[in-house]
């Protein structure tokens, strides 16, 4: 630091003033350093997790900017999963009802965060989604073994579908033209023909599937199996597994980068997440999460994972560029499960 005394003589004032425009220009360089170093750092943009709190009976939004929760929704009993419309005005929670016969799911308007509809639907609804153009979600139903295909416009059941025992998650194809559901108890993926509403494909793959997700291009479909700690990765041309991968302790869900380069896999056991390079299909990064993590989102421009865990009732935001953590997002109770972001 430059100290700049007080001279009597006016050849010492001149040296004075040029000292101090000398130092205001160096302060003027500083500030511009560092106003490009912060414009460089990546910062979470403008967007909003919904978060299904099962012990709570709500939902929690969390404002993925200022990384807080900013609203709290009241919905149906014991709530797992969410997904929200393709135009981002809705979001489908499902409430699994546990012993009561509320098995319904919630629709939330995501522009006034209340619920605006209630749809009944099977026993025990966990995995939920829509189809490209949203005109239906498909619901998967764990207690009565089938899928619920709900008509957005009317809200409304206008199809049920026999799938595997105990069905857990769902995922549709990016072209609308088949539904995935994974079956707990069989071991399997079934395949559901979106035109016709029935199974048209049974495809094995590890113990106790869960989650899944498919790959931006539809090509590959990612499904965690929670007793055999492994993703199937099964090819959508043929519907066969062509690649097994290790990784945690009890995988339960899975979510895939806009650009389909990596599958963040929250491992529940472990207290991590396995990052999968899809090109290599190996994982390439283990990043620690909160305790029991249950459910992942990547954010609409790739940059962050978010993973909701269930105990220490937090999200683990995860940088996708380092693969480290970027934040703990707190404030989301009681025992969070699935999470949904909107753009």
């Amino acid at each position: 630091m430059i100290s700049c005394n007080y001279l009597q003589s006016r050849k010492s004032e001149t040296k004075l003033g040029n000292r101090q425009l000398h130092c205001f220009r160096q302060l003027l360089c500083i500030a511009s350093l560092v106003s490009l170093s912060l414009w460089s750092v990546p910062a979470a943009a403008q967007s909003y997790a919904y978060v299904p709190t099962h012990k709570s009976n709500s939902v929690s939004v969390i404002n993925t900017s200022t990384r807080s929760v900013i609203a709290v929704i009241p919905v149906g009993v014991q709530p797992l999963q969410a997904a929200i419309s393709p135009d981002g005005a809705f979001a489908y929670v499902t409430n699994s009802g546990w012993f009561y016969p509320n098995n319904d799911v919630s629709v939330i308007s995501t522009a006034t965060n209340s619920v605006v509809a209630t749809i009944p639907v099977g026993r025990f609804p966990v995995g939920v989604a829509f189809t490209p153009n949203g005109a239906f979600a498909y619901v998967a139903n764990q207690n009565s073994n089938d899928v619920s295909v709900i008509n957005t416009a009317g809200k409304a059941v206008v199809a049920t579908i026999n799938v595997g025992v105990n069905p857990w998650g769902v995922a549709v194809t990016p072209n609308g033209f088949f539904a995935y559901v994974t079956n707990q108890v069989s071991n399997s993926v079934s395949v559901i023909d979106t035109a016709t509403n029935s199974v048209v494909a049974t495809i094995p793959v590890g113990s106790n599937p869960t989650g899944l997700a498919i790959a931006p291009g539809g090509a590959f479909v990612y499904v965690t199996n929670y007793s055999s700690n492994s993703v199937s990765v099964i090819n959508t041309a043929n519907n066969t597994v062509v690649s097994t991968i290790p990784v945690g302790n009890s995988p339960i869900a899975v979510a895939i980068t806009p650009n389909g380069s990596f599958a963040y896999v929250p491992n529940s056991v472990d207290d991590t997440v396995s990052v999968i390079n899809a090109a290599t299909k190996a994982v390439i990064a283990t990043v620690p999460a909160g305790s029991i993590p249950r459910g992942v989102a990547v954010s609409p421009d790739g940059a962050f994972a978010y993973v909701s865990n269930r105990i220490s009732n937090d999200v683990t935001v995860i940088s996708t560029a380092a693969n480290t953590v970027a934040a703990t997002i707190s404030g989301v109770v009681l025992l969070p499960e699935g999470l949904a972001i909107k753009p």
